[in-house]
């Protein structure tokens, strides 16, 4: 290699970086420039010839930056997307520059040590079984994914049936059950694993699970069983009753797995943990790093607390690989066996904050949240159709077209993104705080920008208040 050949490069995309983190806060939220455009200005065509590499850089950072929305705003409200930490980020780029395929302890044990850190700590700080298997994946449907991999071979062992050797044909049928709000991402996960879509058994009027609508199903029939839970409705935030849905389900002989992609980070406060009280006693675990603990993408992570269940349903053997030692090899524990080292931003994520730092996080969103309500709920026309538990707050005007205008306006507006959807048969506007930018002012702001949107399109000024 030429010597310092990645310098020019680097310099070029740090100034770039630099530029567009320093613009997040007060920059337009959406993209300026459609995916024609943006082609347009890479260039269609592959030259023949090359190019030089910092010129590249240049002309991708140029013509991208006009396509990009910026997810990490403080006044993002779209997704559950969580800014990022400047520990995380300088991590991950330490990860790409570093490039280690993390599949094995024995060929990079410096990532296999900073990723075994992070689970644990992970663990410890949800307050989840110690022993636990856990994997760094991409995102919350492969840490369901996972999550129900290893719940499939789990409940057919049990049946007398090995489907890592036989496979699923002529396997007993298993029963895949959820609450009426089961997300999407647990639907696909289904999917891939082979169950097909969760029979959906009930819930209440913000989506918590009927327990006697599961229990009720599962003294159906016996035989191998597996129940979905939920910590954070997507459009709710609400949480599973987990200590009674629990027990009905393991009285069941069923496998209980958790869909927690933003809220099992409730365990993680003292204020909060009574969200998930008894969420201890499932079988598996899922979340998103990248979502509320606010690390960069991709970083998902998939905990079972059989690590044996999760080695059996994930792990790859081959001869090429190092012997299996004593402790669990990272490509046990994902569908993956190469991938990049993504639990090493977590750990530097963590280490920056510690337990205090965490759980400060998670209750800031939570109180944004609050006040974002408290605000919507004062602002006449507007209504605030959920119970703000965690950090979803759902708004609607007093007709549909009107509140799909409204998020239409913010958008157009910029100063706020929030997502248009369905919920108990209303449109809303969902707002979903997650970002660690997203303060008192933050609120203020959206709060104003919701306002003036409001007003805009009514056609006439709107008062601030119901009084």
């Amino acid at each position: 290699m030429p010597e310092n050949e990645y310098a020019e490069v680097m310099r070029v995309a740090e100034r770039h970086a630099r530029e567009w983190l320093a613009s997040i806060a007060e920059r337009p939220i959406a993209a300026r420039a459609g995916v024609d455009e943006v082609k347009d200005a890479l260039g269609r065509e592959l030259a023949d010839e090359g190019q030089d590499a910092a010129a590249v850089i240049e002309r991708l950072a140029t013509a991208i930056e006009p396509g990009l929305i910026a997810m990490a705003s403080p006044r993002f409200y779209g997704f559950v997307i969580g800014g990022t930490y400047p520990a995380a980020l300088a991590a991950d780029w330490l990860v790409s520059a570093w490039d280690q395929n993390t599949g094995s302890r024995t060929p990079t044990p410096g990532a296999a040590a900073v990723e075994e850190l992070a689970a644990a700590w992970l663990l410890d700080l949800l307050g989840l079984p110690e022993r636990s298997g856990v994997g760094f994946v991409t995102g919350a449907t492969m840490a369901n994914f996972s999550g129900l991999l290893a719940a499939r071979g789990s409940v057919l062992r049990s049946a007398g049936w090995d489907v890592e050797r036989d496979g699923l044909q002529g396997a007993p049928r298993i029963r895949f059950l959820a609450g009426d709000a089961v997300h999407s991402s647990v639907v696909v996960a289904g999917r891939m694993a082979g169950l097909g879509p969760p029979r959906t058994v009930g819930a209440d009027a913000q989506g918590s699970i009927d327990v006697d609508g599961l229990a009720a199903a599962l003294g159906e029939h016996d035989g191998p069983a597996i129940v979905a839970l939920q910590a954070g409705d997507v459009h709710s935030g609400a949480f599973d009753d987990f200590a009674g849905a629990i027990a009905v389900a393991h009285e069941a002989g069923a496998w209980v797995h958790v869909d927690g992609a933003f809220g099992l980070w409730a365990g993680a406060s003292p204020s909060l943990r009574r969200l998930v009280a008894g969420y201890e006693a499932a079988d598996s675990w899922a979340t998103d790093a990248h979502k509320t603990l606010n690390v960069p993408y991709d970083s998902g992570v998939a905990i079972v607390a059989d690590e044996r269940a999760m080695a059996a349903a994930l792990a790859i053997h081959a001869a090429y690989l190092p012997e299996v030692g004593a402790a669990a090899e990272p490509y046990d524990h994902t569908p993956e066996l190469s991938r990049r080292a993504r639990g090493i931003p977590v750990w530097a994520t963590l280490r920056a904050l510690g337990r205090h730092g965490v759980a400060e996080l998670v209750d800031g969103l939570v109180a944004s949240a609050r006040g974002l309500a408290e605000g919507f709920a004062a602002t006449r026309g507007l209504e605030v159709l959920n119970e703000v538990v965690f950090t979803q707050v759902c708004v609607a005007a007093e007709d549909d077209a009107l509140t799909l205008a409204l998020a239409d306006r913010l958008r157009e507006d910029g100063v706020a993104w929030a997502s248009p959807s369905r919920w108990r048969g209303r449109a809303i506007v969902r707002f979903s705080v997650s970002n660690r930018g997203t303060d008192a002012a933050a609120v203020e702001r959206t709060i104003s920008a919701v306002r003036s949107a409001l007003a805009a399109v009514r056609g006439a000024p709107v008062p601030s208040s119901t009084e």
